[in-house]
């Protein structure tokens, strides 16, 4: 069945709305990959600052990133209805809601840094964390924006310009590392505050090129009074939070779990969040490519919504959830065959090294989870049901997951491994739930 003529179409959709994102993501998580290869080279120390850095910065990063999300399924739903006044509305007003929450964000965290120095982290790890943290912190406001812009038009089905946008930072961000952090062609030698600099240049062009294509596309051009943000509805608004605010939630659990992963990796001592931070960085390719099939499926499920085609909901959902299974796996492959070798591009600290090859074992046993839980979620964003979902990563990470690593890593003295099975343990639970409560409330709709 799953290979009938029906099935092979949705692959197909899939596949064409969900590459661009996935190679948008994938450059997105290779400038994270380039900072800690470069920063790499500067010491443990520096690494484990990006590291402890990047906790506090990447779950109030991810909050945003999940809120911004909300007019994407909102806009496919319109589009499905070929209502464009609607359509409108959704991109006025949640461009609005962007702006403010990422100075919101900004403020969340310069309210969260001294934070840092109650986590029981080595000293000279928190001295460089800060002012690393500080400079792309204000790189949230130009992310927000550009998400605005990115989830309008991937919510009318064009994936492929954020991709060109994307990719298009994301080189300017790796070059401009190079040349800031080590002090090239003139430029003062930054170190780990480099990296930070070019986060904040790159993500502010991005948004600057991702805003001028949206208003001069001339698929778009009937939507330009939207720029002006008029006819601000208080109701669109709600909805927008309605759908964001719990979405945002679902990324802060998930994200959050791995971030506090980290900060236990630190009670362990700075070798083990070098390379808790590798291994780390390794995993993120491959979960935010499936990021990107997750985008595809909350764009197919809401415009399939938006026309009332419930049978075509239910298969674009499942075709998703085979098509993450199918490349993550091919990513655990991976991180199996070659988990000596790539802890070798960050690091030449032998220690680091054999650690990370131990978790790059466990991320390949989590990998298929991590991509159908994040894909279920996208799926059921399409069809505006966040609560639950919000609740099931609650329990799947903070009841079950990191409880099982504390205890697995401190009282059973499991050290490092023992955190990242408690992951393993919450990722699992929260696929096998999310992908249910799709089947199940599809099929319910259907009868």
């Amino acid at each position: 069945m799953i290979l009938s003529g029906q099935y092979k179409q949705h692959y197909r959709k899939n596949f064409v709305l969900a590459y661009p994102v996935m190679l948008s993501q994938l450059g997105q998580v290779l400038v994270g990959v380039a900072d800690s290869l470069m920063v790499g080279r500067l010491g443990a120390e520096p690494l484990a600052a990006a590291s402890l850095a990047n906790v506090i910065f990447h779950v109030i990063m991810v909050f945003g990133l999940g809120v911004s999300l909300a007019v994407t399924p909102l806009v496919a739903a319109a589009d499905g209805e070929q209502d464009s006044g609607k359509i409108q509305s959704i991109f006025s007003n949640g461009l609005l809601v962007n702006i403010l929450l990422g100075i919101l964000l900004v403020l969340s965290v310069v309210i969260c840094t001294p934070v840092l120095y109650q986590l029981d982290q080595p000293t000279e790890v928190v001295r460089l964390a800060i002012p690393y943290l500080q400079i792309i912190t204000v790189a949230l406001v130009p992310y927000m924006i550009f998400q605005s812009f990115r989830q309008f038009a991937e919510g009318m089905g064009n994936t492929r310009q954020a991709m060109y946008v994307t990719l298009t930072g994301n080189g300017l961000n790796i070059i401009l590392n190079y040349l800031l952090i080590y002090g090239k062609l003139g430029l003062p030698e930054l170190g780990l505050n480099g990296a930070g600099w070019a986060t904040l240049i790159a993500r502010t062009t991005m948004a600057i090129l991702m805003g001028l294509y949206v208003y001069r596309a001339p698929k778009f051009r009937s939507f330009r009074s939207a720029f002006k943000m008029r006819g601000i509805s208080k109701t669109v608004i709600r909805r927008i939070l309605k759908v964001g605010v719990p979405a945002g939630l679902q990324f802060v659990f998930e994200v959050g779990a791995f971030g506090f992963a980290a900060i236990m990796m630190g009670w362990l001592g700075t070798l083990k969040l070098a390379a808790h931070q590798i291994a780390i960085s390794l995993a993120s390719i491959s979960y935010m490519m499936a990021t990107g099939m997750a985008s595809a499926a909350t764009i197919r499920v809401g415009n399939q919504l938006g026309r009332k085609n419930l049978v075509n909901l239910r298969i674009a959902g499942h075709t998703s959830f085979i098509m993450v299974a199918l490349f993550m796996g091919f990513a655990a492959m991976i991180f199996l065959t070659f988990k000596h070798f790539l802890p070798t591009l960050y690091i030449s600290d032998l220690q680091v090294i054999d650690i990370a090859s131990q978790l790059l074992v466990v991320a390949a046993f989590f990998q298929i989870s991590d991509g159908v839980q994040v894909v279920a979620m996208g799926a059921l964003r399409g069809i505006e049901d966040v609560k639950i979902p919000t609740v099931i990563a609650i329990t799947a990470y903070w009841v079950l997951g990191l409880p099982v690593g504390y205890f697995l890593a401190f009282p059973l003295g499991m050290g490092a491994n023992g955190i990242w099975y408690g992951l393993l343990i919450g990722l699992s639970v929260a696929a096998i739930l999310l992908a249910y409560r799709f089947s199940h409330l599809t099929k319910n709709m259907l009868e």
